[in-house]
This record gives C-alpha cells, sequence and structure tokens, in this order.
C-alpha cells in the first residue's frame, strides 16, 4: 500500500499543522524531513522543481507521483 510521503521540516508551523490533520484523521504518511536530504538527491531537485524551480518549501506533499507544491496549511 503507498503512503503520503510529507517532506517537511521539524521547526516549520505548516509542517507540524499538516502532520497533526494528517494523524487526526488516521491517514498513512512517511515523514521525511527535508533538511536531511542531501542536495545531490533526486527528490530534493524534484521538490524544488514542484515548488517553482527556485527553493523547496515545506511542507511538500507526494502521492503516488503526484506532486502538491509546499503551501500555507490552511
Amino acid at each position: 500500500m503507498a503512503k503520503l510521503n510529507v517532506y517537511a521540516a521539524t521547526w516549520c508551523p505548516h509542517s507540524r499543522a499538516t502532520m497533526a490533520y494528517l494523524k487526526k484523521h488516521k491517514i498513512p504518511f512517511n515523514f521525511i524531513d527535508i533538511e536531511t536530504l542531501a542536495e545531490t538527491e533526486p527528490v530534493l531537485k524534484k521538490i524544488v522543481e514542484v515548488n517553482g524551480g527556485e527553493d523547496w518549501c515545506v511542507p511538500t506533499l507526494e502521492y503516488n507521483g503526484q506532486w502538491r507544491a509546499g503551501l500555507s496549511f490552511d
């Protein structure tokens, strides 16, 4: 079963709110700390691309190859 990948940072309030929402609604996910990814990792390049090509933004979500750019949690 595929899980939602949440590329986030522990210091980010939007990341924390997103993960709290997912936990509350019992949506399984993998937390990937964006700050632990090496600049050479292909997934980091994809995250930058998804977020406009300038820089990464958290939380960025990926599920089965479908990406959602990092936006404020609401």
